[in-house]
């Protein structure tokens, strides 16, 4: 009796708490944003079907406990066939399945069929970041291929192909789309298995190396929709987010015509190191004069302590001097960045900001003296398991995975960054993509003394290190 109770008490307690949490708690889908209404009529069609399945299953599994328990004097009576249940049961069967399946196939008819008046748009995913590629005014996407990917053509875009010279390129993970239009989207995938799905639009495709998958879908509220991975795609899996901002027309219109084409990043002026070198005599004081660094002489920086530049690529110069002029670095609390800040608002526009992003690439790269002493033992498992997929094993970096060289850098700047990022003081701003990832890499490590690990580990990285004091 006490069984058939608790059985009975189950399935009251699951029905009720999934209403209650459901509905007061919000345990339920995300506001609907786009045309596929007909999506959240099958998934609550099968909730129904499964939810009645599941109370009369065990519901009669709790009457047949209480029915058939062993009584006093009463014997078992063996029945091995029930013609008249079985057909009830396969009709029974039958008709839930049909009734779960048939809305699915419909819609699925509906969404392999995209309009003809529908806009294409792709989305490409890599090892961990969305990128996306608009028509231009032709209107047609150009090719494009992985063997082609390189770091001035991370699209992997076809250069002879015409179609593809005015596609609008947008190297953020970001996307735009207009409000109330019918959007293709066509995806690739750079590397392994992703997933690119947005909740609110209620569609959702993965993506295959090799293959060109598609959906569609009609974007209904203006708003910014987050972007979600929802395949394991390797360890930064979980900071593989985006945006989807649907905007008006007008406004879409607007954004897409300041966006580079594809023949634009391809034919770009190149920057010019000399000027660059004539801006950096200001730079010399805190990061040396050929961009070796000045260490701090004390426990902590002081105002005319800078890290080491040498070794890092131009693009990786580039896109910190931008997040100062910006403010997305630079932020409360960060009085290194502050001054940094003030530094780069010297730099007058883009092309300033590139020359002087050339000049430091070209300065020669020795490696900084090491200051941080720690388990290296330690660091190392550390760096395995959080920054080497990034940052490579040997600390070299890549553009692929937009992570800068560690080997051979200044390691109290390590240091320093680590904490600013476990601290909140770096990698918050709304703008900072990298920096998101990074915070949630940094707070893997326990405390300073991890970070000091971590850095020892990475000193061991760089050939011909200079010790202190040589």
């Amino acid at each position: 009796m006490s069984l058939a109770i608790a059985l009975f008490l189950l399935v009251i307690g699951t029905v009720v708490l999934h209403f209650v949490f459901a509905y007061y708690f919000g345990w339920w889908f995300t506001p609907l944003a786009a045309d596929w209404v007909g999506i959240d009529i099958t998934v609550y069609i099968t909730l129904w079907v499964t939810g009645i399945v599941f109370v009369a299953i065990n519901g009669f599994m709790a009457y047949c406990v209480w029915r058939f328990r062993h009584r006093q004097g009463h014997k078992a009576v063996y029945e091995p066939e029930n013609h008249k249940m079985e057909i009830w049961l396969s009709v029974v069967t039958t008709a839930g399945v049909v009734l779960m399946l048939t809305p699915g196939l419909f819609y699925w008819a509906v969404f392999v069929n995209v309009p003809e008046e529908a806009r294409d748009y792709e989305v490409l995913a890599q090892q961990w970041q969305w990128q996306y590629r608009y028509p231009g005014a032709d209107g047609i996407l150009g090719t494009a291929d992985t063997a082609l990917v390189s770091q001035g053509n991370p699209f992997g875009v076809n250069p002879d192909d015409p179609n593809g010279q005015d596609d609008v390129v947008v190297n953020d993970p970001q996307m735009r789309l207009p409000v109330d239009q019918d959007a293709h989207i066509l995806f690739r995938s750079n590397d392994v298995l992703h997933n690119f799905t947005v909740p609110q639009f209620r569609v959702k495709m993965d993506l295959v190396p090799g293959l060109i998958s598609y959906m569609w879908f009609t974007p209904t509220k203006v708003g910014t929709y987050d972007v979600l991975c929802e395949e394991l795609c390797g360890i930064g899996h979980f900071v593989m987010r985006g945006q989807v901002v649907v905007e008006t027309e007008e406004d879409f219109d607007a954004w897409l015509a300041t966006q580079p084409t594809f023949a634009e990043t391809q034919n770009m002026v190149a920057a010019n190191p000399a000027a660059g070198q004539a801006q950096y005599v200001v730079c010399a004081t805190c990061h040396g004069r050929q961009g070796e660094g000045v260490q701090p002489q004390g426990a902590e920086p002081g105002p005319t302590n800078g890290p080491k530049l040498a070794g890092q690529p131009a693009w990786y110069i580039e896109r910190q001097l931008q997040y100062f002029k910006s403010g997305v670095r630079g932020g409360a609390d960060d009085v290194m960045g502050q001054q940094m800040a003030a530094f780069a608002a010297t730099l007058a526009d883009d092309e300033a900001v590139r020359n002087m992003a050339a000049y430091i690439a070209s300065l020669p790269n020795v490696p900084a003296q090491r200051t941080i002493v720690g388990d290296i033992a330690n660091g190392q498992d550390i760096y395995d398991r959080n920054c080497a997929a990034c940052h490579l094993d040997d600390g070299a970096g890549t553009w692929y995975t937009d992570a800068p060289p560690l080997a051979g850098q200044s390691d109290w700047y390590l240091v320093t960054q680590l904490a600013n990022f476990r601290a909140g003081i770096r990698g918050m701003h709304a703008e900072d993509d990298y920096g998101e990832q990074m915070v949630q890499m940094a707070t893997a490590m326990a405390d300073e003394e991890e970070i000091k690990d971590v850095a020892a580990y990475i000193n061991t990285l760089a050939s011909n290190r200079i010790e202190v004091g040589e």
